[in-house]
């Protein structure tokens, strides 16, 4: 539903996105990277806000840019807090709705603040709303033309954990109906939740693609560190060494913490090797399976 090809773009000497290449299915994708890494601007390209500097990229076959029809099928919520702080929210996202030609524009309003789980007969100004409160009104404008493919540039940003949690499960909702759900992050924890396919963006440049399992494969050229809590911990970890299935180990109290580039047949073998010691095995964790680990490693081997 989205293509991107080779796009870069330019904004006089400084490179903002850099040959990126991808393309984007209906379902709910993350785009994840840094603060300023080219998110916001790859963002802006697909809605034809502006033209990338090279390459092509496509929404729905077409170029945003060049095509109304294509642009009036978007939906985009900007990170900016850009609202009319004199409108409640009804009147907001009436005024969306009636810019993108809907029918009945109030009745669409209700119905997108309703989604969102916001009173449209709450007639306060949006200046008023909390940090959420606003998201949530960004969002029901972004929806509220029934756009088969939307963009949500940190839409996640100020919400508590229960609106959080609520808004995970919307964006979810909205990719299985077979939209073409894109929601950009900075924070780890959020794109762990969404449990969604993740392009990772690092100083402009598309760095890893794929779910976290296979983000987690690129990091197989180097060790994997396993947490192993057992009894009788140095004799295990003098096991370890001598099976050749670690290639460093170091003691934390009862806890062998081992690295090793065979994570399969460490687990595999950790077990029967604390047998024949007379070794209680009592947990076994991976210390870097986690997002930030990946993150991490993806961003800085840049």
């Amino acid at each position: 539903m989205v293509e991107v090809h080779g796009v870069s773009k330019f904004f006089g000497d400084v490179v903002a996105v850099s040959d990126v290449t991808f393309a984007v299915r209906a379902g709910v994708t993350a785009l994840l990277g840094p603060n300023g890494a080219g998110k916001s601007t790859l963002f802006r390209m697909m809605c034809g806000l502006t033209p990338p500097s090279r390459g092509t990229v496509r929404v729905l076959g077409a170029d945003a840019r060049r095509n109304r029809d294509v642009r009036g099928r978007i939906g985009l919520s900007p990170q900016q807090d850009a609202l009319f702080d004199r409108l409640d929210a009804l009147e907001f996202v009436t005024i969306a709705a009636a810019t993108q030609g809907v029918a009945d524009p109030e009745a669409a309003g209700r119905h997108a603040l309703g989604i969102v789980e916001l009173d449209p007969d709450d007639h306060r100004p949006v200046s008023g709303y909390s940090k959420g409160m606003r998201q949530r009104t960004k969002l029901a404008a972004a929806l509220v033309h029934d756009p088969e493919v939307l963009i949500l540039d940190e839409p996640l940003n100020g919400l508590d954990p229960v609106q959080r949690r609520r808004m995970i499960e919307l964006l979810e909702d909205l990719g299985a109906q077979g939209r073409c759900v894109l929601v950009s992050s900075h924070v780890l924890e959020e794109v762990a939740r969404l449990g969604s396919r993740i392009l990772v963006i690092a100083q402009g440049r598309l760095v890893a693609s794929g779910d976290y399992r296979e983000l987690r494969e690129l990091m197989d050229d180097r060790p994997h560190r396993i947490s192993i809590e057992a009894d009788r911990p140095r004799d295990l970890a003098a096991a370890l060494v001598s099976s050749g299935t670690v290639v460093g180990v170091r003691i934390e109290g009862d806890v062998v913490v081992a690295d090793t580039l065979q994570a399969d047949r460490l687990g595999r073998e950790v077990a029967p090797l604390a047998k024949d010691l007379g070794a209680r095995l009592r947990q076994v964790i991976p210390l870097d399976e986690d997002l930030e680990s990946v993150f991490r490693y993806l961003v800085e081997r840049r």
